[in-house]
């Protein structure tokens, strides 16, 4: 009968004992100043570590915003003060980006897919029957959505046929419609006079990011470019041009063509960089990368010395946990448990309060992403902050080995421990 008995104890998995873990639960309830340091160590080093991996994303998402809407591989010229006397003009010259600038791009340099201009009219007076408002109003071909892509919320953008046909057509900013047709969710079709003439509103558009180009979409009036130019008498000068490259071509590449275009027909000095100002997209893009990869880097750096700490707390632990209880496991081994037995009691206590403390920690991660998340939403933008189920898997599971292995060491010297030692011991 004995032997039955020892055979069925014997068989017995310790993970699945429910006679061990109460143990588990009794031990731990009976050091609760030491537990609960232990687990707020955990708990802070799982916080961290999921708050600077879930935290990253959102942060670059945010710095990013600021060039949302804008293609990546984009440029912007416009026209600088020469600094060099160059065939006989003298320096501190200044001149304008006209049509047949913006011809010899697309016909000069094939790399760029987009070549595209703006005119801008100041102090445009903007009425309906009832309400009026005064704005700018800009001249622009149907490309420049490959540029500087506007949130259309009603209605469409100028198109081929407005440009050709010369058509009285307008795209209303958000802003403007708002002051101009109160109370109205869809001004599309409706009329609108500029300085005196009447035009069909199209569209509705606006932006989501704070940098803008010569005025926010949201507070202008879009008219297609020929008919900006018969409206406001205009003549070949534009006030900026727009380019995006093609596919992987870097406009940085491109810039000494560029430039030599702009220089070789407006007289200025090859060497004069002061005439010419560009704004290329692409590098701030490239710089924000270069930025998070060394944010990246460092979040690394911080997580891995916090997940250390963390482990070095948990071995601690151990150790502590062994030498309480070194006349208890002696008592054990007198009695026949076997070495599986007082290991896996040992990591067990380990990986329960790393468990427990890390789940914890890493709710509580999730929560305040999700509240920073909601705090930093705007409009149609949300950054990521955000913990995916395979980060927060790998987090608590790199704990839990990492922190079951700092416990190996004590817990195959409690194995060792001798039963006469251990019952001698004080």
């Amino acid at each position: 009968m004995n032997d039955k008995i020892r055979r069925r104890r014997s068989l017995r998995i310790p993970l699945l004992d429910i006679d061990n873990w109460r143990e588990i639960g009794a031990t731990l309830s009976r050091n609760r100043t030491r537990t609960l340091m232990t687990g707020f160590g955990i708990f802070w080093g799982v916080f961290m570590l999921a708050a600077l991996v879930g935290g990253a994303q959102g942060a670059k998402d945010m710095l990013l915003s600021e060039f949302q809407g804008f293609a990546t591989n984009s440029a912007i010229l416009f026209p600088g003060t020469t600094s060099m006397p160059y065939h006989g003009y003298a320096g501190e010259r200044k001149y304008d980006l006209d049509l047949t600038d913006l011809e010899r791009l697309r016909r000069g340099v094939p790399e760029l897919g987009t070549v595209t201009g703006n005119m801008y009219q100041m102090g445009c007076t903007f009425a309906t029957e009832r309400y009026s408002v005064s704005g700018q109003a800009m001249g622009a071909w149907p490309d420049y959505v490959r540029v500087m892509q506007p949130v259309i919320y009603s209605g469409r953008f100028i198109n081929g046929h407005d440009m050709n046909a010369g058509r009285k057509v307008c795209v209303i900013g958000k802003r403007i419609a708002e002051q101009v047709y109160p109370g109205v969710a869809d001004p599309v079709g409706r009329p609108l006079r500029i300085n005196g003439i009447t035009y069909t509103i199209v569209g509705m558009a606006g932006q989501d990011t704070d940098l803008s180009l010569g005025g926010r979409i949201d507070q202008q009036v879009i008219i297609p470019l020929t008919t900006f130019r018969r409206a406001f008498g205009r003549g070949d000068n534009l006030d900026i041009i727009m380019l995006v490259a093609r596919g992987k071509e870097s406009i940085s590449a491109l810039e000494p063509r560029i430039r030599r275009i702009i220089y070789s027909r407006h007289y200025i000095h090859p060497d004069d960089t002061r005439a010419l100002n560009i704004f290329d997209i692409s590098e701030e893009f490239a710089k924000v990368d270069k930025l998070f990869l060394g944010v990246s880097f460092l979040a690394a750096f911080i997580g891995f010395s916090t997940l250390i700490a963390g482990i070095i707390g948990i071995g601690n632990i151990m150790w502590v946990i062994v030498r309480e209880r070194t006349q208890e496991i002696g008592i054990r081994r007198a009695i026949g448990s076997k070495p599986r037995d007082i290991i896996v009691q040992i990591l067990s206590e380990g990986m329960v309060l790393t468990a427990v403390a890390g789940v914890l920690g890493l709710s509580v991660a999730v929560v305040a992403l999700g509240v920073t998340q909601h705090l930093t939403a705007k409009g149609s933008f949300v950054p990521q902050f955000l913990l995916t189920p395979g980060q927060a898997a790998w987090i608590i599971g790199v704990f839990l080995v990492l922190g079951s292995a700092a416990g190996l060491i004590p817990a195959f010297k409690a194995m060792k421990i001798k039963p006469v030692e251990a019952l001698n011991s004080r």
